[in-house]
């Protein structure tokens, strides 16, 4: 059985990947798949460098704009919509780029991650929350230490409810496999961007501060005055949190910026950990702004002899 074909750009955050993306999307007449977690919110633009009206005409876009901002999203919501896309896009004859940043969601997809879920046991969750009252937050981080030492590095002491929900896991069995083959569970070709890490960190700070000046601070305060509550998943995100923080009056607006950019440089320090499991992925450096289009030409090349285009 033949599977379904797709081309995948990853990087870390602020390497170039949608504006690739896009200039290799125009070049095979084909269309994006964002792989980005944070995109498929309504009304979250500026903090989460949706592409613009513009780009979103010049090339089709899916899983963007496909939910309210309070609403949840997670690996296997992503899993299940994407095959969909897919299988959608092969049968109309394109091979679909998935363009994002999320690493835990693409690896999912191309390695075929099985979910087995359970349902929440609503006493168990009421017996953590009154622990984490009465003994604060990392009463419960030690618990998940003690069960899952890796989702405990992965988690802020902060974010109860996600401790919460990872002690929620180990404890009562839900359960996430990857296929245990060497081969990718699509006919996939995948790119990576990589980028000198004091350039790339230097290229972070520079769009924080564009970010701000696009009125990031003010998108949040309309999302907080329509009622988007401060505990949505979609307002843990980084960029988000920290205004929310300089609304509530735990941040002044300069610390605030600050650590939008320090905790967005951690964050791509991270991605490319996450990335270097992957060994599948085609690296291409970026070493100047010159650099895609040059690059996107050498994707179109590899994709025309691998999926025989001409």
């Amino acid at each position: 059985m033949l599977k379904p074909k797709v081309i995948v750009i990853l990087g870390a955050t602020a390497t170039g990947k949608s504006y690739c993306g896009l200039e290799l999307a125009k070049k095979l007449h084909t269309e994006i798949i964002s792989g980005d977690s944070m995109l498929v919110y309504r009304r979250m633009n500026i903090g989460t460098a949706k592409p613009n009206v513009e780009e979103l005409q010049a090339v089709p876009h899916h899983l963007v704009d496909i939910l309210e901002p309070d609403d949840e999203f997670n690996v296997f919501d992503f899993k299940k919509r994407i095959a969909v896309i897919i299988n959608d896009c092969n049968v109309r004859g394109k091979i679909p780029i998935i363009v994002g940043g999320t690493g835990l969601y693409i690896k999912a997809v191309l390695e075929d991650y099985q979910f087995n879920t359970v349902d929440c046991n609503e006493a168990f969750r009421l017996e953590l929350e009154k622990i984490a009252n009465s003994d604060g937050n990392f009463a419960l981080m030690e618990r998940l230490r003690i069960l899952d030492p890796i989702a405990a590095a992965r988690l802020h002491l902060n974010d109860r409810r996600r401790i919460i929900r990872a002690i929620e896991t180990a404890t009562l069995g839900e359960t996430v496999s990857q296929n245990k083959k060497e081969e990718l569970a699509y006919d996939a070709v995948v790119f990576g961007l990589s980028m000198e890490r004091e350039t790339l960190y230097n290229r972070i700070n520079i769009r924080v501060d564009q970010m701000v000046d696009q009125g990031l601070f003010e998108e949040v305060h309309n999302l907080l005055q329509e009622g988007v509550s401060q505990n949505a998943q979609s307002m843990k995100s980084i960029g988000y949190k920290q205004v929310v923080q300089y609304y509530s009056g735990e941040l002044d607006r300069t610390t605030a910026i600050a650590k939008i950019k320090q905790y967005t440089r951690n964050f791509a320090k991270r991605q490319f950990t996450w990335y270097k499991k992957m060994s599948y992925i085609k690296w291409f450096e970026v070493k100047s702004a010159s650099d895609y289009d040059d690059i996107s030409e050498q994707m179109k090349q590899i994709l025309e002899q691998k999926f025989n285009l001409r």
